[in-house]
């Protein structure tokens, strides 16, 4: 289930590998996986997705955030420098997409209202409501 938060910024839970050609497809450009590997079993480790993001002309991005990351300013503004050097879509994956939804948010702060980051991830299906204090 991929969720649209901007025109070019799209969330979902863990994908697999065969899902990459079909993002191809659908005109995405780059894929940022914010799930640490110690999460999940082999088969969907890092390496494992970037060979198929790579097979599918994607650009892979490992950025792996716990929840305790996720407010880091350094975890913002990676998240934000990967989503604005991407040429084109960008898919962001997590164990339910809400990892990559507050990474997003997070990084709009200043610069979108809060009542619009909030309404973009409800939309998406993600509650940011917590976030509402730092995000102005």
């Amino acid at each position: 289930m991929v969720a649209q938060l901007t025109d070019r910024y799209f969330v979902s839970p863990q994908i697999v590998p065969e899902a990459m050609a079909q993002l191809a497809e659908q005109g995405f450009s780059d894929v940022i996986c914010n799930r640490p590997d110690s999460e999940i079993g082999p088969d969907l480790h890092h390496e494992v997705m970037q060979k198929a993001a790579e097979a599918a002309g994607l650009v892979f991005h490992f950025h792996p955030l716990v929840h305790q990351q996720l407010l880091e300013t350094t975890n913002v503004a990676r998240q934000k420098a990967l989503i604005e050097g991407a040429e084109g879509r960008v898919l962001a994956y997590c164990a339910s997409g809400n990892r990559s939804s507050v990474v997003w948010g997070l990084g709009q702060a200043g610069q979108m209202p809060a009542s619009e980051i909030i309404d973009r991830a409800a939309g998406a299906g993600y509650d940011l409501n917590q976030l509402r204090p730092l995000l102005g």
